[in-house]
């Protein structure tokens, strides 16, 4: 207590600072204090008229004297060491409790501030965020955010009535984090922090950017998990996927929008736990090996699909809770499935709550607008440069993937955060200190996510989309790639749908569309996609790209279909696709389920579960996708015919010809060279009347017959159905 009139003022300024919101350093004043030799306790308690102090044990301390109308009370304390305090507060309206969060030390400790400094925090999703833990024998909840040029931060909700001056936190001068452990708070309790910038402007209430669950929107306050640990069952499956080499087994990736893949009765979306009921068995009998997630970190906006994420830590409380989300990734697993998500670290969204000028400060993103502001998306993209953003970043990566054991990330953007110029003219972008146009920083940080990403979590895997042709994305860091395990061959997918998109007649002119893939399908590991982004916008579903009437239409997409399920790379079909989906798609709606009732459709699909199962079963299909010795050409060239044919070959396994044409002619006694003579069984007929074609082929098998003087060893006559792709195995004598 002030002894001195001048101690007394001074005491009274603190205290008007910690009733304004003002005080620089709450945890110097509030709670139990040493001074002048007696133990001496201040609170700021609003509502409350009267304030009796307890210990941890129920001992009675005393009461404290109201020092201001607001609700501050001090007191003189007879206690022999520091330690929590309870107060029985009352008004003329009752009485309640409040335990000070004041009397408790910092949790974070000198070894979290090296390793955040340093920029080499991998745990950071366990320190910062909110976690319901006991501290010093109270159960209640920590809180951490990193906020370094604040003046004050806080943290509200409904447990305070909103109020920032009630629960202001520690800051940590060495990291700009700020933290507080308040107790009795636990799971459920919704909260945000508020944040007052350098220059005294309450920002508006922040979202937690660790928070591991958020409110359903249009709601965006953050909510504090329940801390229980998943009981995980998929221990077999995590093991073994561990083992493998992914560039050569089997991917089949079915992309799926989980919002509208399909609706309940009502309109609602589906939970995670009805998703676990419903996706999983359809994709597992689709002979899919993996479901790929449109991002479904926490978005405010639908239509964004979730590209324009929020909560780069929270499952979108769309579908459910977190621990639902664990169980619709366990489910899968169970079932041999593994889950990729989408996941956005290029830019993010300026909404109020969100990341943008976080603590009244371009934190997150570049203050230059050349670097910071994104013009395709109206978005800001993250400050690459700065070690805690990367770390935010990284963290985010590697809590995917151990705390939801996710089998992989597709990095959204990759483009756009490797070129400083991207969608930008000359004088609206800086270069990079070699006066060049790439972005070094963002080039090191997707080095050191990969790296982290393998280094830990062996046996998932990274993929980027990325649309140019930078060298070595797929290659490892360590020889100068970026060092992700896949690429996106978008080349592959504009070439072929633009080829496929014109009448037959005029194919002939465009014969390189199909080819001119191969000239670089082995610079990279490469994922074929048929994604969401080639059916939206007004360009139509797959099955509209297509030419000619119902028929041809039908017979064109499961040609093409099958010619890309043989070609080199691994598969990636967007929902809805796999039965040509007649309409665009639309995020507000389920697909269009009913048309399996349709002959047309159902074959469709049959066709996919069928190219499936023929990828994952015969080797010389999968093993060599990202290897030149696993392909060659036999037929390339013969432009007039529209007709393609190769080889697909792997050690130890028999060989697929593979056999396209292009044209709606059929074609009988059509000469292939072949690499073998003998007999070649149709594994797949794009043609057949199981999928609702013609019903034309060879009957099932066709025999090679050896020839002398010629490139290849033996020749077959092949007929070749309208508008269809054929596989053809090697059956051994």
């Amino acid at each position: 207590m002030p002894v001195s009139k001048e101690d007394w003022q001074a005491d009274a300024r603190e205290v008007e600072a910690i009733i304004s919101g003002r005080h620089p350093n709450p945890f110097a004043f509030l709670g139990l204090h040493e001074v002048g030799g007696q133990w001496v306790l201040r609170a700021f308690i609003p509502h409350a008229e009267l304030v009796s102090a307890y210990a941890l044990d129920g001992v009675a301390l005393g009461h404290l004297i109201p020092r201001h109308a607001a609700g501050f009370f001090e007191g003189k304390i007879a206690i022999g060491k520091r330690q929590p305090i309870r107060y029985r507060a009352k008004n003329a309206g009752g009485e309640w409790d409040v335990y000070d969060p004041y009397c408790f030390g910092p949790v974070l400790g000198p070894m979290d501030d090296y390793y955040i400094g340093e920029g080499n925090h991998l745990r950071l999703f366990d320190k910062l965020g909110a976690h319901e833990m006991e501290f010093e024998g109270i159960h209640g909840t920590h809180f951490a955010v990193w906020a370094p040029n604040a003046q004050r931060v806080s943290v509200v909700g409904p447990f305070n009535e909103w109020d920032g001056r009630r629960n202001p936190m520690r800051n940590r001068l060495e990291t700009g984090i700020w933290e507080v452990f308040i107790p009795v708070l636990g799971t459920g309790t919704l909260y945000k922090y508020e944040i007052v910038g350098p220059d005294g402007v309450v920002q508006p209430l922040k979202a937690d950017p660790f928070a591991r669950q958020s409110e359903l929107r249009p709601r965006t306050a953050s909510i504090v998990p329940d801390p229980t640990e998943f009981t995980w069952t998929d221990g077999k499956y995590v093991e073994e996927r561990a083992t493998r080499d992914w560039r050569r087994t089997p991917i089949s990736i079915y992309e799926v929008h989980l919002g509208s893949w399909r609706r309940r009765p009502d309109g609602g979306f589906l939970t995670y736990d009805q998703l676990a009921e419903q996706l999983v068995p359809y994709a597992a009998d689709m002979g899919y090996t993996h479901i790929e997630l449109l991002p479904i970190s926490e978005h405010p906006f639908d239509p964004s699909w979730g590209y324009q994420p929020t909560g780069m830590y929270a499952p979108t409380s769309r579908h459910g809770d977190p621990a639902a989300f664990a169980r619709f990734v366990n489910a899968a697993h169970e079932a041999g499935l593994g889950i990729i998500l989408d996941w956005v670290p290029a830019h993010f969204p300026t909404d109020a709550h969100g990341l943008a000028n976080f603590d009244g400060t371009a934190l997150y993103e570049h203050a230059d607008p050349r670097q910071g502001y994104h013009p395709d998306w109206n978005t800001a993209i993250y400050n690459f440069g700065r070690r805690e953003v990367v770390s935010f970043l990284v963290n985010n990566a590697l809590y995917w993937l151990e705390k939801f054991h996710i089998d992989g990330l597709r990095v959204d953007a990759v483009a756009s955060m490797l070129y400083l110029d991207y969608s930008r003219q000359q004088g609206q972008w800086v270069p990079n200190k070699f006066g060049g146009n790439q972005n070094l920083e963002a080039v090191e940080f997707l080095r050191r996510v990969n790296s982290e990403a393998y280094r830990l979590h062996p046996g998932t895997f990274m993929i980027a989309e990325e649309s140019t042709s930078w060298p070595g994305v797929s290659h490892p860091a360590y020889t100068g790639g970026l060092g992700f395990g896949f690429k996106w061959n978008m080349g592959f997918m504009n070439d072929t749908l633009r080829f496929m998109s014109r009448e037959p007649v005029h194919r002939k002119f465009h014969h390189n569309d199909m080819t001119f893939a191969t000239v670089y399908a082995f610079s990279e590991n490469f994922v074929l996609p048929l994604s969401h982004d080639e059916v939206v916008h007004g360009k139509g579903s797959l099955l509209e790209k297509m030419p000619g009437d119902d028929w041809q239409q039908f017979a064109n997409l499961r040609a093409y279909y099958a010619f890309m399920w043989g070609f080199p790379g691994k598969k990636l079909l967007f929902m809805g696709q796999e039965f040509a989906q007649r309409d665009e798609w639309a995020e507000g709606k389920s697909l269009d389920w009913y048309l399996l009732d349709a002959g047309m459709h159902e074959g469709v699909r049959r066709l996919i579960a069928d190219l499936n199962l023929a990828y994952r079963q015969l080797p010389a299909l999968h093993e060599r996708d990202c290897e030149p010795d696993g392909f060659e050409w036999v037929i390339g060239n013969d432009h007039a015919n529209s007709v393609f044919a190769w080889l697909r070959k792997a050690p130890g396994s028999d060989p697929i010809l593979v056999v396209s044409n292009f044209t709606p002619v059929p074609r009988s006694g059509y000469k292939i060279p072949m690499p073998l003579a003998g007999k070649w069984v149709e594994r797949i007929n794009t043609d057949a009347g199981w999928y609702s074609g013609s019903n034309t082929g060879n009957q099932g098998a066709v025999d090679a017959y050896a020839v002398e003087g010629r490139h290849w060893p033996a020749e077959a006559e092949v007929y070749l159905p309208p508008l269809s792709t054929l596989y053809l195995k090697y059956e051994p004598a």
